[in-house]
């Protein structure tokens, strides 16, 4: 210690000089590089550095990371567990605040000494070396880092005491994994925000969530649309994960392809329930929704959409708020597709005026569809004859009649 004192006296003395040389630390790695230095004396020189607030000193930080861990194995006394520790945090603060990417295997190094999996750990220090890796911008760890909070997500059975742990390190994976902003992060995030962890860990992830995807653009909806697609996950993980979609500021043209898929898990996935009912019903009417408001992506959108709208008409009581849903969404698409579909419902309510059953709803419902396909502005040779053949029918009163003359006079100005 009497060396250590002297050390630092010469510090004192040195201090405003190594500063004004531009940081030139070669005191600092000459103690530190000593065969005989102790950890009480490493932890002095790093609080020496730390205390004089260089910069574009990411070089010292990493040599010094080096040397901490080869002599790591050495300190293992309990009296030298605090220097250990506040040691590696200042080294690993020291990185991150140099955005020095070159030392990210050597961070890696101590996210594998100190990981919980050890039970002498206690996890602070996992979790600093994580979000080190995060701000060092160590993307070549990514997947690593997915790997650790993936396993995490599966320990659902693990111990009160490991769990506690995991509640500690988590959110570093989770933070070191939003600050890379890569693919490979999605995933694990995502279980975490809907997995087995307190509300606010989730909410971490959720928000993390949302901040990665925002980064990624396009590539987001293939992920996005497997997790969703995947038929081992549930209907309330499918419908977490379409709605944490909704909260990106995605490109429209992804939430639309993304739509499409959810809209198919809507119907793929047997329910069982009447709660599981409810939630593929969200699912089903919001991505509805959003392919009107934000366009059709792919063609395999049309037969759910006519199921969708079959549905809602034949089966139990007439679903009035998801047949006008459908028929907008055809409507605003102008597709000859879409077109071609209001077309077979404004046909099939033609087939039942003839043989029935025949009622208000299905007036209603006529009036409807013949003012959408109005609104389309199509040239359909098919909707015109129809609408001409509903006209001068003696099936319709005259208001009926009255719709489909409005409609042809917009569509052909006669």
């Amino acid at each position: 210690m009497k060396r250590t004192t002297i050390f630092i006296i010469i510090l004192l003395f040195t201090g405003m000089a190594v500063f004004a040389q531009g940081a030139d630390l070669s005191l600092y790695t000459q103690e530190i590089n000593r065969s005989d230095v102790t950890i009480f004396e490493i932890y002095d020189v790093l609080q020496a550095v730390r205390d004089g607030e260089y910069t574009g000193i990411g070089e010292f930080y990493q040599d010094a990371l080096g040397v901490f861990l080869r002599r790591l194995m050495n300190y293992g006394s309990n009296y030298e567990r605090v220097p250990v520790e506040e040691s590696a945090r200042i080294i690993l603060r020291g990185l991150a605040a140099e955005k020095h990417t070159e030392a990210a295997p050597l961070i890696w190094r101590l996210v594998q000494y100190f990981d919980i999996t050890n039970q002498a750990n206690d996890g602070y220090l996992m979790y600093e070396a994580l979000v080190a890796l995060g701000e060092i911008g160590a993307k070549d760890y990514a997947s690593h880092i997915a790997i650790i909070l993936e396993n995490y997500n599966e320990r659902i059975n693990a111990d009160f005491n490991f769990k506690s742990k995991i509640h500690l390190v988590a959110p570093g994976a989770i933070t070191a994994l939003e600050t890379l902003g890569v693919a490979v992060g999605v995933r694990p995030v995502f279980f975490a925000s809907v997995g087995w962890f307190d509300s606010d860990l989730k909410e971490i992830a959720s928000n993390a969530l949302v901040n990665i995807m925002n980064g990624l653009g396009e590539v987001i909806s293939h992920i996005v649309s497997e997790i969703i697609k995947d038929p081992f996950n549930g209907p309330n993980v499918k419908n977490a994960a379409w709605q944490q979609l909704l909260r990106t500021q995605t490109p429209n043209n992804v939430k639309a392809q993304v739509a499409v898929a959810a809209l198919e898990a809507s119907y793929i996935f047997h329910a069982t329930s009447r709660e599981t009912q409810g939630i593929l019903r969200e699912m089903r009417l919001s991505s509805i929704n959003v392919i009107r408001e934000m366009g059709i992506e792919d063609d395999a959108v049309y037969p759910f959409l006519e199921r969708t709208y079959r549905e809602a008409f034949e089966t139990g009581s007439t679903d009035f708020e998801t047949i006008i849903l459908v028929v907008r969404t055809l409507t605003a698409a102008r597709t000859d597709e879409a077109v071609e579909l209001l077309n077979e419902f404004l046909r099939g309510l033609h087939s039942r005026r003839r043989s029935g059953p025949w009622g208000t709803i299905e007036r209603d419902m006529m009036n409807i569809i013949i003012t959408a396909l109005a609104s389309t502005e199509t040239k359909s040779q098919n909707t015109i004859q129809l609408l001409t053949v509903i006209s001068r029918s003696s099936l319709y009163t005259g208001a009926e009649q009255n719709w489909a003359r409005t409609a042809l006079m917009q569509l052909t100005g006669r």
